[in-house]
């Protein structure tokens, strides 16, 4: 086996500085940073150190057009390597405009006056990624930081609305063949920063899981359910006990479970012979299993959330949440008694 993942490309985006400083998020450009640091850590992710296989973006490089000509790199690296697994991370604010009542990451040169013109609208972004014909593509987007927005928000136009990225836009981003697209909050949640300013919650924890916080011995590979897993039960307590505050990922797939990394350089954990083969699929059961457990999971908090408002004063947004995480809940249940 090659100690490198050698099929795998990442682009991480971590905004940093704007050109409308009342939305510069520095943390994101740690965020990056220590993302790159594991990924190609031979010790841990294995992902080749170079330019052909991970891409940073930030900070006055982190502009719109930088994104999307990142974007068409991955769509050049997918169709060349039909083993490919690609990665695209984001890091930095989401907002919904209330005048087009479209969806916008926000790049370096974001003027909030000008929302339409200079922000990245997620159609933009979601044609990009269909583009991509990957068997394998990771979207990860951590958006809608506290620190920051929190002292601009009562600055900017009304009309515009920070915001997780909503439901309808992660189904236009799975679209395809071999997707998954994880968010880091939901719906006007925030995502929040740890206390200490170093990283962000949700890719601290990101980062534990690709280090392998959720694997059994015997793997040799980290892969989404790993990292779903560890993301579902870490993020909300931590942002509980550390900012007395509800953040709650979501994750979406249109895929069986597939490797993202390399364990602890491949060596994976200790006390076991068996080695997973990246070309042998898992089988249904194994898939349905884990997405199962996670969609139990997701319901419950959401459940736990709907009770603190009652059914009155409970918010649309959360409404729609539930009855879509019941049905999958139910359709899940369906498919694991029929295997």
């Amino acid at each position: 086996m090659s100690d490198r993942f050698t099929h795998g490309y990442a682009l991480l985006v971590g905004v940093g500085t704007t050109a409308d400083s009342r939305l510069s998020l520095p943390v994101t450009v740690k965020d990056i940073l220590a993302l790159k640091a594991v990924l190609v850590d031979r010790h841990f992710c294995a992902y080749p150190d170079t330019i052909d296989n991970v891409r940073l973006l930030r900070d006055r490089g982190a502009t719109g057009n930088a994104i999307l000509q990142g974007l068409d790199w991955l769509t050049e690296k997918a169709a060349a390597d039909p083993e490919a697994t690609i990665v695209f991370y984001y890091s930095g604010h989401g907002l919904l405009n209330l005048d087009d009542g479209k969806y916008y990451l926000i790049p370096h040169e974001f003027d909030g006056n000008s929302v339409a013109k200079t922000g990245l609208a997620a159609e933009c972004l979601s044609a990009k990624l269909k583009a991509i014909a990957a068997k394998r593509l990771w979207v990860i987007i951590d958006s809608c930081h506290a620190e920051g927005m929190a002292s601009a928000k009562g600055d900017l136009p009304a009309e515009i609305l920070p915001t997780a990225l909503p439901k309808g836009i992660v189904d236009e981003l799975k679209q395809g063949e071999g997707r998954a697209v994880f968010t880091s909050s939901r719906g006007q949640q925030k995502s929040w920063v740890r206390p200490d300013g170093d990283r962000s919650i949700y890719t601290f924890h990101l980062i534990e899981a690709l280090k392998g916080a959720a694997n059994q011995p015997g793997d040799r590979f980290v892969t989404l359910s790993n990292v779903m897993a560890h993301l579902g039960k870490t993020v909300p307590e931590s942002a509980r006990s550390l900012c007395q505050a509800q953040q709650t990922p979501f994750f979406d797939t249109a895929t069986e479970d597939f490797p993202v990394a390399m364990l602890r350089g491949g060596k994976g954990l200790d006390n076991s012979e068996s080695k997973p083969n990246l070309s042998n699929p898992m089988s249904d059961r194994e898939v349905v299993t884990p997405a199962l457990a996670m969609a139990r999971r997701s319901l419950a908090i959401l459940e736990e959330q709907a009770a603190a408002f009652g059914k009155l004063y409970m918010p649309a947004h959360l409404r729609i949440e539930l009855e879509e995480k019941r049905r999958e809940v139910a359709e899940l249940e369906a498919r694991l008694q029929n295997l």
